[in-house]
């Protein structure tokens, strides 16, 4: 017999691993997410830096 025939949906599942599974980012995602984030206030900081000099002069 397989799980599918005693499947109920209304009722919770007791697995608490998948649980945490679910509520946790990738490390991956993270990982990226940084490395954007950092990406952006460099090319960000470079073109203030650009403005700035040009302003100037």
């Amino acid at each position: 017999m397989s799980d599918s025939e005693h499947y109920d949906p209304l009722t919770p599942r007791g697995a608490k691993s998948a649980d945490t599974q679910e509520r946790r980012m990738p490390r991956g995602v993270v990982i990226r997410l940084f490395a954007y984030l950092v990406a952006g206030h460099v090319v960000a900081a470079f073109l203030f830096l650009l403005f700035t000099v040009a302003g100037k002069g």
